[in-house]
Formats: structure tokens, sequence, C-alpha cells
């Protein structure tokens, strides 16, 4: 089927339903199945669609560069069950934690706003601002909620560990944000000694713990600067931020800073000491695993994403899409730990798109897949290998 969508498009699959995201204030849901073009919602927004996520079988939330979020009902879908009021500026990302049904958003005015769905009515739900950095660009829940990530375009990736929603941060309790990234110096360091950063400090890592009085010892914050193959002088914006299914570890994509270079890397959530001496006390991620990316359409973002088993990744690659693996044998990450980080394996690679493919979604119940391209054609597969 063909639909218009948005450069930052989203997928969004719940059992038998598969919701795009489209530029031009639209949702699209499809029969996964069949095929079939099921619905459109003409009139989602008032500007660009740009994040779908379901709470349940039936209930799922939009947002959007109007600075809203809507929640649907699947059984009714000829209105909004409501519209959420709150962020200043363009909404791009939803999460949500299934322990205390919180929904969790984003937006490039730099907050991260939960609100609790346990007692929305027509006119919204009840709402705070949780958190703020400036240069926000992704924001993510690990699948059991113990931690928050949050991609920046000025290269940081923050890490909240053993997260609690119900406690509101304030950014003064953590200087570090306040800090400008601070040029590498100039022999570009070892990848050991600049697998992370921290502004002014030069250190590989901080976690850093709430040190205003009265403060949960909860939500410690920590600065990284994951390290990045290529040239490392040039500085990078993290765009795309995905979590393995197990929680293993965490995907990103990112583009030089001069934009010429594209990279999709894993890196390794370590909870315990480095396997590697670091500089600094702790660092939390390993790049494991890392493959360059075709450079085409630059400036727009390219959501990739894990399989729901975890040992594959679809990643967009120009006007097509590519399968990717730890190994040769498509083994699970826990297996394919290398020693020194290693490229991945490209499993296959298909293209069925005129133009540039901006995202991709497995679907959580079949051997299925589908991709989103800029001029608006979605494409489902059936990988045969």
């Amino acid at each position: 089927g063909t639909s218009c969508s948005h450069a930052e498009g989203s997928m969004a699959q719940i059992l038998s339903v598969l919701t795009v995201a489209c530029e031009q204030t639209e949702v699209l849901l499809f029969d996964p199945i069949s095929s079939r073009h099921i619905k459109t919602l003409v009139e989602a927004h008032e500007d660009c669609v740009n994040n779908i996520r379901f709470l349940d079988n039936r209930l799922f939330a939009t947002c959007s560069d109007d600075t809203t979020i809507a929640l649907w009902d699947l059984r009714k879908l000829n209105s909004k069950v409501c519209s959420l009021h709150g962020h200043a500026s363009w909404v791009k990302n939803i999460e949500y934690d299934t322990n205390t049904r919180l929904l969790v958003t984003s937006g490039f005015d730099g907050n991260v706003i939960t609100w609790d769905t346990n007692r929305f009515t027509e006119d919204g739900c009840p709402h705070k601002k949780f958190f703020h950095t400036r240069y926000l660009m992704r924001m993510r829940l690990t699948p059991d909620c113990s931690k928050m990530l949050i991609s920046t375009s000025s290269g940081y990736l923050l890490i909240l560990h053993d997260l609690d929603l119900t406690q509101s941060l304030e950014v003064g309790s953590y200087r570090m944000l306040r800090a400008r990234r601070t040029p590498l110096s100039s022999d570009g360091g070892t990848s050991a000694s600049r697998s992370t950063g921290t502004p002014r400090q030069g250190n590989d890592s901080s976690k850093i713990h709430p040190h205003r009085e009265g403060l949960s010892p909860r939500n410690s914050l920590e600065v990284l600067t994951p390290e990045i193959p290529g040239e490392r002088e040039r500085g990078n914006c993290i765009t795309s931020l995905q979590l393995h299914p197990k929680g293993w570890a965490t995907l990103i994509r990112c583009s030089s800073n001069m934009d010429d270079q594209e990279w999709t890397c894993v890196y390794e959530f370590q909870e315990g000491a480095p396997t590697r001496p670091p500089v600094s006390p702790r660092c939390s991620l390993r790049l494991t695993h890392y493959i360059e990316e075709a450079n085409v359409g630059r400036g727009y973002i390219k959501e990739l994403c894990f399989s729901p088993d975890g040992r594959l990744i679809c990643s967009p690659y120009g006007y097509g899409v590519r399968l990717l693996a730890f190994d040769e044998r498509c083994g699970e990450l826990a297996d394919c730990l290398p020693v020194q980080t290693s490229c991945l394996r490209e499993v296959r690679s298909i293209y069925s798109h005129s133009d540039v493919v901006l995202t991709t979604k497995f679907s959580p119940t079949h051997c299925q897949l589908a991709s989103g391209c800029l001029s608006g054609r979605v494409a489902l597969y059936q990988p045969k290998f």
C-alpha cells in the first residue's frame, strides 16, 4: 500500500494491526497479514505525526509536531479518547511504563513528561515534567523500565539508573547537563579512553547522584559520549535509539556532525565492573558491534529496530533495508560478545522502494517486517533465508 510518511515516521504493530505515522497529519491502519488498508485517521493531528505506541491491545497513543499527544481506542476510531497538552515544541517519542501505567513522552523542547493514564478523562490526564536536557533527540525505557536512555544531537547518551518515574527531577541537580561538549584531544585518544566523555572534566564516564537534600537516591544519572567508529574528532549526532528486547544492549544510529558518515552501533549494558580498564570509575556501555551505513537522505532520521527475539537488526539502507546479525548463524547477542569490537554481519539486503527508507518495524507475532520511505510507500516483507 502507499501512504504519506513523515521524515521521522514511525510504525507500531499489535496483534493484527499495523499503524503508520504520517507526515500530513494522518495515521494509517493496515492488516499486516493481508496487506489490506483498514482505515485512515485523516486529521489525527494538526501537524506531522511522529510516533505511535500501543498501551494494550486496544489503546494507543500518537504524538505530533503540533505539540500534543492523542489517545485512541481501536474500537472507536472516529474520535480521539483525549488530547494531552504539556509540551512546548514538537513531540517525538512515546514510551509506556506497564508497572505504573505512566505514559512517558519527550520532545524538542527538551522535556520528558509523564502522564498518569490511570486518571485520564476527555480533558486529558494529570502530567508533570520528569526531566529536562538540552539537545534532546530520543528517549527510551528498558523493557523492565529500570532505566531511561536519552540521546542528544550533541553526541551525549544519558542513562538514568534505578528509574523512579514518580519522582520529578530538577535539572539543577545535575550540573553536568549544563556543560557544553568539548573537543577531543588532537590525537583522538585511544578507543578505551575515548569510549565515553564528560564535559569540562575529561573523565570517560560520570555517574551522578542527585545531591540536593531531600531528593530520592534513585534516578542516578550517567552522562556518556559513546565510542563511535570513524574519525572521532568530527563529533556525532545520535538520532535513532532503540533497546534490545531482553534489555541486554542499546542500538543507535548516528551521523557525523559533518553529515558525511552514518553508523549503526550496538552497546552492551555492563552491570558490573567494565571488562576493559577504563580511565573512569565506571562505564555502563561497551561498544560490541557496528557497521557503516549508506549516507543517503542526509538530514533525515532513520529508525532501525530489533527483531522480537533480538537476534536480527533491520536497518534502513538507502532505498531499501538491511538485515544485520551478530554472527553468521544469527546467534544471540549474549553468545556473540566479541573480545574486541567487531562488525555486524549483513544477512540480506532488500530493495523495494523508490525513495530513501526512513523507518522499519518487525512484527511482534509473525515472521514479518515493514518499512516506510520518504515518498510515502509502506512495504511489508516475509523474509526467506
